[in-house]
């Protein structure tokens, strides 16, 4: 099977791991990299790209914000994902870590408005309460 761009990452053609870790290697991180900005062991980064064990939704919300790709892309193979792997272009080490603090950064930025509305939400719950 030939794989195009729209398509080297299909539902057909990978796994969740092994989207996974395209992602990761797409990013130019190892998985003891990804573990760190995460806050997981690195034998977990290996059980997920291995298909052994899936990761809750907080830390998959986490990856896709870390590694540029859409939420639906990691679970399904559709939507934004990388580029599919062209000629290696050398990218210095300093780009990569500050496109990964930008996308650390972006996931953080989610999760805390996810925490928010729920927050949000029980306030609301409580004030009805007093009333």
């Amino acid at each position: 099977m030939t794989l195009t761009d729209a398509d080297w990452f299909s539902e057909d053609a990978a796994t969740f791991g092994d989207r996974l870790a395209g992602a990761r290697e797409a990013s130019g991180l190892t998985q003891k990299d990804l573990a760190n900005k995460l806050g997981v062991k690195p034998s977990v980064i290996s059980n997920w790209e291995n298909d052994i064990k899936e990761p809750r939704a907080n830390r998959l919300q986490m990856m896709s914000g870390i590694l540029g790709v859409s939420l639906t892309w990691l679970l399904t193979g559709e939507g934004d994902g990388p580029d599919a792997p062209i000629d290696d272009v050398p990218v210095s080490a300093d780009l990569v870590e500050l496109m990964s603090e930008l996308r650390l950064l972006r996931a953080q930025i989610l999760q805390s408005g996810e925490k928010l509305g729920q927050l949000e939400k029980r306030l609301r719950a409580a004030v009805k309460d007093q009333l």
